[in-house]
C-alpha cells in the first residue's frame, strides 16, 4: 500500500487503509467460534457499523500520525534500536495494547508484546505485528501500520464483546529492530524470537563504539546470551504469523492498486567497500600523479549501477554465462546509500573513501553472482587506478518465499 502522509486529503483517501484493516479483521474472525456476516459489505457483522470506522480508520490514522512524531531527529522521523525515541514509543504502544484488552510485556531484546489468551483455546497462537524502528528520514506508515492495524482490529473485537470467542491466542508484536540502522545488522528483534540471533551479536558496535550489550544494559535488560535465548518461541507455540505492511516503492501507486499480496522476501547482502589512496593538497598535486580514492569510488558506484541494470551484458562466461532468465533477474536492486571520505575537506584530495552496498534479489543465485562479480570488478578498477581496495561482507540473508492462501469467497468479487 502506498498512502500519502498528507493530512489535507479527504477521509475517503484512507479507504485503502480501511480495507487493509478489514482484511486483518477477516483473518481474526476466522478464529471466532461463530461469526455472522453482512451480505451488504461481505465483512463480519459487528453491530450497527460493520467497519467500525471510528476505530479502524479514524483512530488508526491518528495513532499512526502520533507515533510518526516520536523521533530522535528534529524535523524528520528516526527511531533506531533502543534509542530514546524508541523507549518513548514503547510506552505509547503498550498503552494502546492495554486499551485493546491485551496483556503486555517487553522481552529481553526490547520487543513489545500484547497478548490475549481466550479460555479453552488452542496452544498455538496467531502472531500479528511489524517493526517499530525506522530508517533515517522514514515515512510514518513503515512498520507502524502493521502494529497499529493489529491493535485496532483487536480493539473492535473487544468493544463488540467477541475477544472471548477467539479459538486461539492472539499476540501483537512490535519488533524492536528490523532495519538494522544502528548496528548494521538486521532483524535483531525477530531473530531473537525465532532463535536465530547469534551470541556474538552482543559485541557488535555502532558508529560510536557502543555495543548491543551496552545498549541493552543501559535500558535495564540482562544483556546476556542466556537472556536472549529465553526470548525464543517454540515452533509448536506459533500457529501462524500475519503482517500488514505498506509498499516501500512506487509500483502499486503507479498502477493505482490499493493492495498487493507479498509472494516473497528478497535475499539481501550488505557490503562495505574501502578505497585507500594518497592524501594530498588539491592545489599542488598534478593530476597525473594522483591516486584519488574518490574518483575510484565514483567509478565503482557507476559500475555497480550498470551491473544491476544490465547484468546479462556485464557478467562474464565464468559468472553464469551472463544468461539469467528475465524472471530470475526480476527484483534485482543495488544501492549505495552511504559514502564517507577522510579527511573530508574541500581543498584536500581524500586519503580514504568508503561506501556501503546493498544488493537484493528474490533469486539467491542471482544475488550471489552479482556480489561475486562486483567484488571482482572492484579489484580490477582499483588496480587500474593504482588505489588499494577491499570489500567487507556485513550481512547476507537468503530469500524466502511466502505461502499465500486464498479462501474462495464471492463476497470479495
Amino acid at each position: 500500500m502506498a498512502p500519502s502522509s498528507s493530512s489535507s486529503r479527504p477521509a475517503r483517501h484512507h479507504l485503502p487503509l480501511l480495507l487493509i484493516l478489514a482484511a486483518v479483521f477477516v483473518s481474526l474472525s476466522g478464529l471466532l467460534a461463530s461469526v455472522p456476516t453482512s451480505a451488504a459489505d461481505g465483512l463480519p457483522e459487528l453491530g450497527g457499523d460493520a467497519l467500525h470506522r471510528e476505530i479502524l480508520r479514524d483512530e488508526t490514522v491518528q495513532r499512526i500520525k502520533e507515533l510518526g512524531k516520536i523521533s530522535d531527529g528534529e524535523g524528520y522521523l528516526e527511531r533506531t534500536f533502543l534509542s530514546p525515541a524508541s523507549i518513548r514509543a514503547t510506552a505509547v504502544i503498550i498503552s494502546w495494547m492495554k486499551d485493546s484488552g491485551l496483556t503486555t510485556w517487553v522481552d529481553q531484546m526490547g520487543n513489545i508484546h500484547g497478548r490475549f489468551e481466550p479460555e479453552n483455546s488452542t496452544k498455538d497462537a496467531l502472531l500479528i505485528g511489524s517493526h517499530m524502528d525506522t530508517v533515517i528520514d522514514a515515512g510514518m506508515y513503515d512498520g507502524s501500520l502493521g502494529i497499529i492495524s493489529a491493535i485496532s482490529a483487536l480493539k473492535v473485537l473487544k468493544v463488540t464483546g467477541k475477544l472471548q470467542r477467539l479459538t486461539r491466542p492472539v499476540e501483537v508484536i512490535a519488533f524492536s529492530d528490523e532495519e538494522g540502522v544502528r548496528f548494521q545488522t538486521t532483524f535483531l528483534g525477530s531473530a531473537a524470537l525465532s532463535g536465530t540471533l547469534p551470541e556474538s551479536i552482543l559485541q557488535v558496535s555502532d558508529k560510536s563504539g557502543t555495543t548491543v550489550q551496552d545498549v541493552l544494559k543501559m535500558n535495564s535488560f540482562e544483556a546476556t546470551a542466556a537472556a536472549i535465548t529465553q526470548t525464543r518461541y517454540k515452533p509448536e507455540s506459533v500457529g501462524s504469523y500475519v503482517e500488514v505492511h505498506m509498499e516501500q516503492g512506487p509500483v502499486l501507486e503507479a498502477l493505482r492498486y490499493p493492495l498487493g499480496v507479498v509472494k516473497g522476501i528478497a535475499g539481501q547482502t550488505r557490503l562495505k567497500v574501502i578505497v585507500d589512496g594518497s592524501q594530498g593538497h588539491a592545489g599542488t598535486v598534478p593530476m597525473k600523479l594522483r591516486r584519488d580514492p574518490m574518483v575510484a569510488a565514483a567509478e565503482l558506484v557507476v559500475t555497480l549501477e550498470r551491473l544491476c541494470k544490465e547484468p546479462n551484458k556485464v557478467l562474464t562466461y565464468d559468472e553464469e554465462c551472463g544468461c539469467f532468465t528475465e524472471e530470475a533477474l526480476a527484483g534485482l536492486v543495488c544501492t549505495v546509500g552511504e559514502l564517507l571520505t577522510w579527511p573530508s575537506a574541500s581543498n584536500v584530495i581524500p586519503g580514504q573513501v568508503n561506501f556501503t552496498v546493498d544488493i537484493r534479489a528474490m533469486d539467491d543465485q542471482v544475488r550471489e553472482t552479482i556480489v561475486t562479480s562486483f567484488s571482482r570488478l572492484v579489484l580490477q578498477r582499483c588496480d587500474d587506478r593504482l588505489v588499494d581496495c577491499r570489500v567487507e561482507h556485513k550481512v547476507s540473508r537468503s530469500a524466502e518465499t511466502v505461502p499465500v492462501f486464498f479462501v474462495p469467497d464471492d463476497r470479495w468479487s
